[in-house]
């Protein structure tokens, strides 16, 4: 034990996950190496992500602007070093330039504007930023979410192959809020080949969350977006 328990708590916690993920990869014959977690931070703040960072993590998450833009600065005052910062939530084309300005990754490019919005604003930021097209598995059913239909993931990630400030790194989706997770995993690894097939650096399948990253490992997930079996339940929001 060390004097900060919420250090511990998340450390177990930690632990727990990486064993259910070798566990997964093991499954499914994969290598471990090949499967990487993402802890996803929102509404936690800034001090357990320098505690996760301290016990190893180097990929974290945020799925509202208004919140990483200021979570990242804190993190940064805090002595935070070496973190790849994700975006994880549905994006807005107003919204693109105070993205571009932190996130190294974007997982929720859907539409050819956005994908126009966001290039214009890592420019202006003089970055370069990996890019991800959303892949709605829900068939329109799962409203708020976001996502392109299969069909129309080629246009995005043929616009995203023309950009200059980004670069199409692969495809992300959520399950869909009804049925089982596999068949939609399996769609989405379909979708992922399909892309890789033209763009063959486009590898990554950002899928699977705490409830069902075992069936996302079982069908090709390369990324997990962790929260809750992480950092445990969400404070509640003011």
């Amino acid at each position: 034990m060390t004097e900060d328990p919420r250090r511990d708590e998340l450390a177990g916690r930690l632990a727990a996950v990486d064993r259910r993920v070798a566990d997964a990869c093991a499954a499914a014959g994969r290598a471990r190496a090949d499967v990487h977690l993402i802890a996803v931070t929102k509404t936690f703040p800034a001090d357990d992500v320098a505690r996760l960072v301290s016990l190893g993590v180097a990929d974290v998450a945020e799925n509202r602007d208004q919140e990483a833009a200021a979570k990242v600065a804190r993190s940064a005052s805090l002595g935070v070093t070496g973190v790849r910062w994700h975006f994880v939530g549905q994006l807005q084309t107003n919204k693109a330039r105070s993205v571009a300005a932190y996130a190294d990754v974007v997982h929720s490019l859907d539409r050819v504007r956005l994908v126009a919005a966001l290039e214009r604003a890592a420019g202006e930021h003089g970055r370069v930023i990996d890019a991800l097209v959303q892949v709605d598995l829900g068939d329109g059913r799962d409203r708020g979410r976001g996502g392109a239909a299969p069909s129309g993931v080629p246009e995005v990630a043929a616009a995203l192959a023309e950009c200059d400030h980004l670069r199409l790194a692969g495809v992300m989706a959520v399950a869909p809020l009804e049925g089982a997770p596999g068949p939609a995993f399996a769609r989405l690894a379909d979708v992922a080949a399909e892309i890789r097939g033209t763009y063959p650096d486009a590898t990554v399948v950002s899928a699977g969350m705490s409830g069902d990253l075992e069936v996302a490992v079982a069908h090709g997930a390369t990324h997990l977006r962790v929260g809750r079996a992480l950092l445990g339940s969400r404070p509640a929001l003011g």
